[in-house]
């Protein structure tokens, strides 16, 4: 890869580890949310994750990696941790929790690895993106790869999940 652009912790995991991956650069004054940043890159919401830093009543952080144009569902989240309730990690505990700011958290090169899940919808594509570790900076790789590389578990994790399956 280049080295016009200062190389994440993401980025250097994944070339330690061989896995290929291609960079998408978006201008960004500020934090965007998620399908604008999807077309900033051309790339289709239903293949640009986002993740989510959540905590349980056991002070124990999870991570899940969803489509952008899909919320996460805490019940599920819950009960995939085993926990009682789950938040979201509060935005200025972030940085210090995973060594990335947000809307630049990227499911790999935290500072610690935490239990992560990654919506179901993700095995179903070949490819996905999903932050660089850097604002402005998507990395495109194989969803298999990624999933592996994480430890992390394909699990229904949405609230469109969630109403889905309470209709069965």
């Amino acid at each position: 890869m280049s080295s016009k652009f200062p190389k994440t912790n993401a980025i250097r995991i994944l070339e330690e580890a061989g896995i290929p991956y291609r960079l998408h650069f978006y201008m960004s004054e500020g934090l965007l949310d998620g399908p604008r940043v999807a077309e900033l890159i051309d790339v289709s919401p239903n293949r640009v994750f986002k993740t989510l830093v959540t905590q349980g009543r056991t002070m124990l952080n999870y991570v899940f990696v969803l489509p952008v144009n899909q919320e996460l569902d805490l019940k599920l989240a819950a009960a995939l941790t085993g926990e009682k309730y789950i938040e979201m990690l509060p935005a200025n505990r972030l940085l210090a929790t995973t060594g990335y700011v947000r809307g630049g958290c990227s499911p790999i090169g935290m500072k610690k690895k935490f239990t992560t899940f990654f919506d179901a919808a993700a095995a179903e594509r070949k490819t996905i993106c999903v932050s660089a570790g850097r604002l402005g900076m998507q990395m495109e790789l194989e969803a298999e790869a990624l999933r592996t590389l994480t430890d992390g578990r394909y699990e229904f994790i949405t609230t469109e999940a969630a109403r889905l399956l309470a209709t069965r």
